[in-house]
This record gives structure tokens, sequence and C-alpha cells, in this order.
């Protein structure tokens, strides 16, 4: 790294170089460089002076891109969110998930670049040219398969949670089917035989309304297929109302969609979030009905949503170790090492939001 000044004697420019510092303390070039590493067999005296030396000459230290070309690596890792930045924080799952995704690269020493689901490969970061050493790809995405080809196009290592990118690609993984057929058997040994699901979205379009067999075949997110499959496992002919993202306002225009209709209403709501549990719940209390007298609900996630006066029944998930096994996933195939896919199971959480229906 150089750094411009201006003589004051003629006005013209100077740079400031490494080899300016290391002649000014009395040094080598070399053990200046080592000196600001810190990596190197250098003496605290000698250190002290080369950074003197560097504070009078107004010398920052060496560019890290020149540092990050010499190693071959960015010190980037990339993330994949399915929406916006702001609605991504909103959402607690989100937070934890890259709260233990932080934890996991921490021995990498690398930052995190997010990305939006936009699809854009002529915005001017995109997945199509960023600089980074690998990529965690979150599978409720609807663009999902389309990111993998653009990260197999460049070689970019990567990570999937939720989703099923095939070709060795290391998995994180739940289990979806599994847990929402726990879900659904909770609400049978209640005595419920009328319900309805509502899911995520289900492909890039991000279509809203009743499930439709277009939809269903058109399905890139896995996550939502497989929660729906769990579902059916119980109530093979339940009905399916599809939100177009995972939010409380998705969740309250699919509640009133569901129950308006006192002749069609179900008994019982699967949602297949927690915030979009919370919006059904939103929903109910806007059209007088009681939860869970009037209809139970139950989410999924296990997490803390805002506002919501309800201990929610739940399947809930291990975010924060979803986001870790990812990182260290990362961490094993940048270094070299084999990464396999890690396998994590959700417990059911009875809360308040489930009952048995009204005779």
């Amino acid at each position: 790294m150089t750094i411009e000044s201006t003589a004051p004697e003629t006005g013209a420019i100077s740079r400031v170089t490494l080899a300016d510092v290391a002649a000014r303390a009395g040094v080598s070039a070399s053990t200046a460089s080592l000196a600001f590493s810190g990596s190197g067999p250098v003496s605290d005296a000698t250190k002290e002076r080369v950074l003197a030396a560097a504070a009078e000459l107004g010398y920052a230290g060496p560019d890290p891109r020149a540092r990050s070309l010499r190693r071959g690596r960015s010190g980037i890792v990339g993330v994949v969110l399915e929406e916006r930045v702001r609605a991504a924080f909103l959402d607690p799952v989100k937070i934890q998930t890259l709260d233990g995704l932080t934890e996991g690269i921490a021995p990498l020493g690398a930052g995190l670049l997010l990305f939006t689901d936009s699809g854009d490969p002529a915005a001017p970061v995109s997945l199509d040219t960023a600089p980074v050493d690998a990529v965690v790809l979150i599978g409720c995405s609807p663009k999902f398969f389309r990111q993998v080809e653009a990260l197999q196009r460049r070689g970019i290592p990567m990570v999937a949670i939720e989703g099923a990118p095939g070709g060795g690609i290391p998995e994180i993984t739940i289990d979806n089917r599994e847990a929402t057929r726990l879900g659904a058997e909770h609400l049978r040994s209640l005595g419920h035989t009328d319900v309805v699901t509502v899911t995520l979205p289900f492909e890039p379009g991000r279509t809203r309304g009743p499930l439709t067999p277009e939809i269903e075949a058109a399905a890139t997110v896995d996550t939502a297929v497989e929660r729906l499959r769990g579902a059916r496992d119980v109530y093979p002919g339940l009905r399916a109302q599809v939100a177009a993202a995972s939010s409380i306002e998705e969740g309250l225009e699919a509640g009133r969609a569901v129950l308006a209709d006192a002749a069609t209403r179900p008994t019982a709501i699967i949602a297949q979030s927690d915030l979009l549990a919370a919006g059904v719940i939103r929903a109910a209390e806007e059209l007088g009905l009681s939860v869970p007298g009037d209809v139970s609900v139950i989410g999924f996630d296990g997490i803390r949503v805002d506002g919501l006066q309800h201990d929610l029944t739940t399947l809930v998930q291990p975010s924060v170790a979803k986001g870790r096994a990812a990182g260290e996933a990362v961490v094993r195939m940048l270094s070299g090492e084999p990464a396999a896919g890690t396998d994590f199971t959700s417990t059911l959480h009875v809360g308040d939001t489930t009952a048995r229906p009204r005779a």
C-alpha cells in the first residue's frame, strides 16, 4: 500500500511506501512487513520502532487487498438471503442462523457478505461477480437452484442450509417432514379432522393464494414441499394456502383467506413458520375467533415473536446450530478437508394455541 502526500515546498505528490518506513526505522523491508503482520520473529523493540516510523510518515500499513492476493483468498464468505435484508433481520430464525454461522467461520477470520435474492447478474455485486471464498445458501429461497448453478460455473465452494443441491455439496438439514408430521399427529390426537396448512412460498414467482397443482409442480423450495408432505402424511386431503413470504403480514393475509368463511373454516391451522402462525392468530382475533377455542394454530421454528400474547405450539428447530454447522463445513472445505452434511432434529413444544375442537 502507498500513501500519497503533498510536499509543502513544491505541492508535488510523494508516495510513502513500506520501504520508506523500513528506511526510517533502520530495518529491512521484510522485517518491516513482519512487524506489521505480527507473524514473524520480530522483537517488541523493533516492532515499536517500525510502527513509530510509520506514524511519523503517515503510513497506515500494507494494503489488505494485496495480502488477499498473496493468499489467494478474499477473506469473504457470502450468504444468500431469500428476501431483502430488512425483512431478513425481522426474522429471528435468520438472525440466529447468522449468529451460528459467524461462530462457525471464526477460525477463518473472514467477514460475511449478504446477498439478497434478486437474481440479477448485472448487479454491481452478485453471485456471478462477487469476490467470495465460499457461499452459504439458504434453501428456503425460491431461486435456490439458479444460485447453485451460478456458483458451480465459478467453481465457488458452497454449503446449503435446507436445500437439496446434490453433486456432493454439503447440506445442513432438519427433519422438516418428520417434524411437521409430529405436529399434525398432535392435532389429530386432540380430535381435529378439518385442518388447513399455510405454507412458505413454493416457486420464484412467490404466488399467493390456494395451492394449485400448477404451483406445486413448479416448486423449487424443498422446505415448503417437505413440510407439506409431513402434514399430508396425517391429513392426506388437507387444503393449503400459500403465503408469499415468511412474515406476520403474509400470515395475516393467509389467515383472513382461510378463516373468513364460517362454512369452510377449519378447526386447526398448521403454519410452516412461527411468523406465519402469528399472522394467522392475528387474523383469527380480527374475526372475533378464539385461539385455541375456535381454531388451533401450530407453527414451526421455536422463536419468540414480538407482540404475540400466546405460548405458541410449534416445532422447535436448532437455528443457531444449523448456522454453526454450515460455518464449520466452510472452514473444512477451505482447508482442503472433506465436509459432510449435518442432519438436525426438531422437537414439539405444546403451548396454549392448540386444544380439542369445540363439540
